[in-house]
């Protein structure tokens, strides 16, 4: 059995390649640039907007039986992902882990409706909902700042640029609480989503250990940086100019305010305590100090 992981170098992506060859499992990683692949892990090319691409990953290992999706960076990625699913099925897949967000139940937007088709189309399946995470430092940061690759990536990402030049942290969640959530824990669900013998066929909401809001994170951060970042409070408009400022079309944009919203109006926040719950262990204060060189200014 190989498990193939399309994603596989982003924020989820490594830490879980790691766990499958720390537990001796075969994988396979599908990427644009295969060639930028770590060793020791194998690489396919493979681009979600290149459907010429997808057999790839089978024409390189005939025993690929599970995969885990992170899906392209469009709003509407069901067409694009199913067709990938629909041949992964003719090629003897038999599960598919598909990394969603909190804020995205079956059957919403985008990514709730691949959570939606999967849970209808009779495969083994599990659907990673983690809240606002935090993943490893960017080690290059060409795209740090710009479209993030994950929309619920915040500090290397969406915030990357305004913490080094502007000091603050921009949102429109006012005092909304998140439970951030480890990449590293979440790697660690969908480990068990792929490898356990059970197929899961459930959707898990992910949590960190602790709640926060803007306004406590950014004194975290100025605590580990020994400088003041503030929370910025955006209106409905400046969250909508900000998201576009990223490349976002105006429909993206304004469903990443509604995600946003979500934290706002206590959602985000009910999920912490709610029972069916995956809580990492993880720390985002430990993060800050862990990383602290990504928002260093020389």
């Amino acid at each position: 059995m190989t498990i193939l992981l399309v994603g596989g170098t982003g924020k989820t992506g490594l830490p879980l390649a790691r766990l499958l060859r720390d537990a001796n499992h075969s994988l396979l990683i599908a990427s644009r640039s295969p060639d930028k692949v770590p060793e020791p892990f194998k690489g396919v090319a493979f681009d979600w907007f290149e459907p010429s691409t997808y057999e790839n990953p089978f024409n390189v290992d005939s025993n690929i039986t599970r995969v885990y999706i992170v899906g392209p960076p469009v709003l509407h990625m069901l067409p694009t992902v199913k067709e990938f699913v629909e041949l992964a099925i003719t090629k003897g897949v038999k599960r598919f882990v598909f990394l969603s967000a909190s804020s995205t139940p079956r059957g919403s937007l985008s990514m709730g409706q691949v959570h939606e088709y999967l849970a209808e189309r009779g495969v083994e399946y599990a659907i990673l909902r983690p809240s606002w995470f935090f993943g490893e430092q960017c080690q290059t940061f060409t795209h740090c700042g710009k479209l993030p690759k994950h929309t619920s990536e915040n500090f290397t990402y969406i915030f990357y640029q305004s913490i080094r030049e502007s000091n603050d942290i921009a949102t429109t969640v006012g005092d909304g609480k998140v439970p951030f959530v480890s990449a590293d824990d979440i790697a660690e669900v969908a480990f068990r989503a792929l490898v356990d013998e059970q197929s899961h066929n459930t959707d898990h909401i992910i949590v960190g250990p602790e709640l926060y809001t803007y306004d406590e994170v950014a004194v975290l951060l100025s605590e580990v940086l020994g400088r003041t970042i503030k929370h910025k409070r955006l209106t409905q408009d400046e969250g909508k100019a900000l998201w576009e400022s990223f490349g976002l079309d105006e429909e993206y944009a304004l469903t990443m305010l509604d995600m946003e919203r979500w934290i706002l109006t206590g959602k985000e926040e009910a999920l912490f305590h709610a029972e069916a719950k995956d809580v990492g262990e993880r720390r985002i204060n430990e993060y800050f100090q862990a990383n602290r060189e990504a928002w260093i200014v020389e």
